[in-house]
């Protein structure tokens, strides 16, 4: 079942028409949320994040768009499926309603909610080589809409071909001044000795849910230093760890880049961190 502006529909009964303006003109935004045994995780920052990207989009925000109603259009769909039980990853669609060309002729919205099981109720760290590369062909704008979850993914997309060619798990994307902003699905950190860094908005990296949970995190934890500052395609040769963050995964790390390997102590603690305050609800 998925649900399509409030209704619930079969999955093989679910179409969007072709003036839909998220598949016209990629006129959308959209969450991908984790819901654990019927709990969605970091609820408040994904409201949050959303609400500001509509605003930025000049999305007309429905009155009933509250976070009551959205986490019980969530929890509902969920409970459809039958997956109270069990983790999912759930991908909130918000698009401008059909009309216009480029110039839309309303600001109103259309919603859109599906649901795919996942394998744990926590975030796991797997023994696995993870080799990850630059990908040069196309850059990111360091721009404010490039740090909201729209639906232009043409760069993340042709990244991920040019992965899967070139036989490596992961691209690093950078913006226009060569400057790393993040992975193809998620944010990097990079590690050396106690500083944790991670790219700044400015730089035109998504503004990640889990990279907020995790600046938190380090924020309280007196033996780390964070930064949020540019980071060069030198400093990753240099780095003791690197790690890929997104609210589905967790936390990844990176085990390769060119000829340099990388450790992952620092990556498994915080990870351990992270689930203990999952299950503590906080």
């Amino acid at each position: 079942m998925v649900n399509i502006d409030g209704q619930l529909v079969e999955d093989d009964k679910a179409v969007l028409a072709i003036s839909n303006r998220g598949y016209a003109y990629g006129d959308a935004l959209f969450e991908t949320i984790r819901v654990n045994s019927g709990v969605i995780l970091f609820w408040e920052d994904h409201y949050f994040r959303l609400m500001a990207s509509m605003r930025i989009l000049r999305m007309q925000i429905p009155m009933q768009f509250t976070p009551e109603f959205l986490e019980k259009e969530i929890i509902n769909l969920v409970t459809e499926n039958g997956l109270m039980n069990s983790s999912v990853r759930v991908k909130l669609i918000v698009n401008r309603v059909s009309g216009g060309l480029y110039t839309p002729s309303s600001n109103e919205i259309e919603y859109n909610i599906s649901v795919v099981k996942l394998n744990s109720n926590f975030y796991t760290l797997a023994d696995q080589t993870y080799e990850v590369t630059l990908f040069k062909d196309h850059h990111v704008v360091t721009d404010l809409l490039s740090t909201l979850k729209s639906n232009n993914k043409l760069v993340n997309i042709l990244g991920g071909i040019f992965a899967e060619e070139n036989g490596f798990d992961n691209c690093l994307l950078i913006n226009s001044n060569k400057m790393i902003i993040e992975a193809l699905n998620g944010n990097l950190f990079l590690v050396k000795g106690n500083v944790i860094k991670t790219p700044p908005l400015s730089d035109g990296c998504l503004r990640g849910i889990l990279r907020t949970q995790l600046i938190r995190i380090l924020e309280k934890l007196p033996e780390y230093t964070v930064e949020e500052s540019s980071i060069s395609p030198f400093e990753l040769q240099k780095a003791d760890e690197l790690f890929i963050t997104n609210v589905i995964t967790g936390i990844l790390p990176i085990t390769k880049f060119r000829k340099k390997e990388y450790d992952s102590k620092i990556s498994k603690r915080l990870l351990g961190i992270l689930n203990t305050r999952i299950r503590l609800g906080d």
